[in-house]
């Protein structure tokens, strides 16, 4: 059955001018997120846009792990998990034949897979139940106009099909997406790549026997000379991306009597139903700062991606998770404002990132020249018989997080051990006991605070010091030596101390979005607070922007 989306009741212009805290103007999956992480932080948002319903098509649909986690602490993890199709394993195939399978998560001991697919829409309509219940403002159909960027405030000019009204703001967070009105009317350029390759994505609703893989597809039979992505979905909903070419008109390409015996040739006698339709070309690109005075930008409004890779929803999700606790903190007090230069830094990098692998995978799966071709396709032959050549195919390399080395906020006094992650890494989840039930790392690790994990235990006096200073604590202990006891899980996989390298008496200390701040050989409540207070200062007075 195909997909109704709900409508929203649309509230009439505000009678005056009034001042909020936070706006979030774009009601997508980054804005919707940011809005909820806030709310759960006690701050009062008010969110903007220009629609009453959620997206239409699948639009994003893989949710990667790190997503996931996230989900997972904003209280949708389960429902995600439940609701969507988990797949690990992707194929390749290069005209007739298969090339080679590869696991993205082949350890156990993990929540959450590697990728869950799910439409977007889903997603969104959970989040603003989700906001509903947490207490966000939202308007529907109320656009933003114009914007004034003072040095303490932002001014609105809103627009609704009711009139309009103006307000102000003490932080606008601007995730309107691609085509961002706030990015158009602050004069904001991109700077990166447009490619001129058309795509064709079809969603179509069948009974299919194939397994829950990605499978990619280099020139095969039934569309010679291009490729094609496949991937299930929820309730039978299944995506495929065709490559059209350059030259590809986008009106015609859309037409079912264009699109259908696509369909056909490929899946043969297997009956399906169109769901939905569009045609796309992307671009490689962002802008050259985030953060514009009391303006933040944050998911397509901020960095573009190709759809190869599933790394545009999942930044835009990883860029509120970065950005949430830091605004919190700020507005609290306990942070300052050159937290929002880190969330810069950090962020344009994973978008550099972002950008990197999904510009080499475009020029793979659409080479330039017939030379191009001819090493691409070389290369998939070898890759059926030779590891080394797999790991030069890229079909777009899938999203992962980005490891913050280089952040403004690691611990300069940060020691490290054999096998400890590096400060920036994101956490690693792990099976727990927690009081004698079953649970997962991750659960106890940053939200609204920095958490140390110790693997030792810690003085009451200490542990006294580190909540007085806004630091939980968890110890991890063997089984049989810490069953029950307040605030400590029970290592019982032993897959933390592989994972984390964990040395006895040592401690690793997370900040709220679970990224390490430190890593201590030894336990010292100074030290620890020190590391604290070092990163919710923003690191340093000038933050520059961060190299691989």
């Amino acid at each position: 059955m195909k997909y109704q989306p709900p409508r929203y009741a649309v509230r009439p212009p505000a009678k005056s001018a009034a001042h909020h805290k936070v706006v979030v103007a774009g009601g997508g999956l980054v804005g919707l997120t940011l809005a909820l992480d806030l709310a759960r932080r006690g701050i009062a948002v008010v969110l903007l846009d220009d629609d009453d319903t959620v997206s239409v098509g699948s639009r994003a649909i893989c949710f990667a792990k790190r997503t996931l986690e996230i989900y997972d602490r904003l209280g949708l993890g389960e429902r995600l998990l439940e609701k969507g199709v988990t797949w690990n394993t992707g194929k390749i195939f290069f005209q007739e034949r298969e090339i080679y399978a590869f696991n993205l998560l082949p350890e156990s001991g993990h929540h959450y897979p590697a990728f869950v697919n799910l439409q977007q829409y889903h997603v969104e309509e959970w989040l603003v139940e989700a906001c509903i219940a947490a207490g966000v403002d939202l308007r529907w159909k109320h656009r933003v106009a114009s914007v004034a960027n003072h040095p303490d405030h932002v001014t609105l000019r809103i627009e609704t099909p009711m009139g309009h009204y103006d307000l102000t703001c003490s932080w606008l967070l601007a995730c309107d997406g691609a085509r961002s009105t706030i990015r158009e009317a602050m004069a904001l350029p991109f700077v990166g790549r447009a490619f001129r390759d058309r795509f064709l994505i079809a969603d179509v609703e069948m009974r299919a026997p194939f397994p829950s893989e990605r499978w990619f597809w280099f020139d095969p039979p039934f569309h010679r000379g291009q490729s094609v992505l496949l991937h299930r979905q929820a309730d039978d909903i299944w995506r495929i991306d065709f490559q059209l070419g350059p030259e590809a008109d986008p009106e015609e390409e859309r037409k079912p009597e264009r699109v259908i015996p696509r369909i056909e040739a490929m899946l043969g006698a297997t009956p399906f139903t169109l769901d939905w339709v569009s045609v796309y070309t992307f671009r490689c690109r962002r802008l050259e700062k985030f953060v514009h005075g009391r303006v933040v930008f944050a998911g397509d409004a901020a960095h573009q991606v190709s759809p190869f890779g599933a790394r545009g929803g999942n930044g835009g999700v990883q860029d509120a998770d970065n950005l949430a606790w830091k605004l919190a903190a700020i507005l609290d007090g306990s942070g300052d404002e050159s937290l929002l230069a880190s969330y810069d830094a950090e962020r344009v990098f994973a978008a550099d990132e972002n950008i990197l692998h999904s510009t080499r995978s475009t020029d793979f799966i659409s080479p330039k020249s017939d030379a191009i071709r001819a090493y691409r396709d070389a290369t998939l032959l070898l890759g059926e018989r030779f590891e080394f050549a797999r790991r030069l195919v890229n079909s777009g390399r899938l999203s992962l997080p980005a490891i913050l080395r280089a952040s403004p906020l690691n611990d300069p006094a940060s020691a490290g051990w054999d096998g400890a992650p590096a400060p920036g890494s994101p956490a690693i989840d792990a099976p727990v006991l927690d009081h004698g039930r079953r649970d997962w790392l991750l659960r106890h690790l940053g939200g609204r605070n920095f958490t140390l994990m110790a693997f030792a235990p810690v003085a009451d006096g200490v542990r006294a010091k580190l909540r007085a200073h806004g630091i939980e604590t968890v110890v991890i202990a063997d089984r049989g030596s810490g069953d029950g006891e307040a605030s400590v899980l029970v290592d019982v996989e032993g897959m933390v101390k592989r994972r984390y390298g964990g040395r006895e008496g040592g401690g690793i200390l997370f900040r709220p979005d679970q990224h390490v701040a430190s890593v201590m050989t030894r336990i010292d409540g100074d030290h620890v607070c020190a590391a604290r207070d070092h990163s919710l200062s923003g690191g340093c007075p000038a933050v520059a922007e961060i190299s691989a």
